[in-house]
């Protein structure tokens, strides 16, 4: 039986999502309590429907994970043994041609900056960024502007051998919550590290250090570029990840993974 579990978990002390050995990772951790309550000889394997990178959290993360066991048993279970850092919001069976990684239209994040002289509350310091110089919301809206629709993200993304770039941003969307900046990121899929690099960017021109026309000539060079600096990941949440209804599940999932597979991704 394939099952949904939908996860929310604080980054602040993981070394991200992927198991790596010798290192606490959320894959790592809910893997090894799956084994322990269900005695298990081996390890399920669990796919997630976004690696998030080390520091990063997550209120909205999905994995999928082939079992035979019953999913409010293996919830309940599961919610005993966890640590505290690591929270199963949901488990159910999930539907017919569900995948938790191909199935997805899109995924949501949130990047949270404090532009405050004083710096962010300190109850909030691990899940958003300290700033010390101002931040026009005006002109990070402009610059998003410039990066949205479908792209080569390469000047904003980690390459990774044989992997495609090219990714269609949705939505790049700067609001001011009192002292907090909160970006609302939306795509179909991303590179590694291309959030924070794209935060990067907004930011350089939140701070009337460049035009917002420059995101795109950045963009357009296809380039790391060394003035974008990679955000620091403890601002960035990922939200929530959209499927389509449970008709267009496998139809979704076989179209993303012959993209991939088109790609070299």
């Amino acid at each position: 039986m394939r099952l949904r579990l939908d996860l929310s978990y604080d980054g602040t002390d993981f070394h991200g999502w992927a198991q790596q050995p010798g290192l606490r990772t959320v894959q790592g951790v809910v893997q090894e309590a799956m084994a322990l309550v269900l005695r298990l000889p081996e390890e399920p394997q669990l796919v997630c429907a976004g690696r998030t990178d080390t520091g990063v959290h997550a209120r909205g993360q999905v994995v999928h994970v082939d079992l035979d066991t019953d999913p409010e048993v293996l919830g309940r279970r599961l919610r005993r043994v966890l640590p505290g850092d690591v929270q199963v919001r949901d488990c159910r069976p999930a539907p017919e041609g569900f995948d938790a990684r191909f199935s997805a239209l899109e995924r949501r994040y949130v990047y949270r900056i404090c532009d405050r002289p004083a710096g962010p509350d300190p109850l909030l310091r691990s899940h958003v960024v300290g700033w010390r110089r101002p931040l026009d919301v005006d002109a990070m809206t402009a610059a998003a502007a410039e990066l949205l629709g479908e792209h080569d993200f390469a000047a904003f993304c980690k390459k990774r051998e044989g992997a495609t770039t090219i990714r269609t941003l949705l939505e790049l969307r700067p609001v001011r919550v009192g002292d907090v900046v909160e970006t609302t990121v939306r795509a179909d899929a991303f590179c590694h590290s291309m959030v924070r690099a794209l935060m990067g960017a907004l930011v350089v021109a939140g701070e009337g250090r460049q035009e917002a026309g420059w995101a795109g000539t950045v963009l357009a060079g296809r380039e790391r570029d060394p003035r974008v600096r990679v955000m620091p990941a403890h601002g960035l949440t990922l939200e929530e990840v959209v499927y389509p209804g449970d008709d267009g599940l496998a139809v979704r999932a076989h179209q993303a993974r012959r993209r991939r597979d088109e790609d070299g991704d």
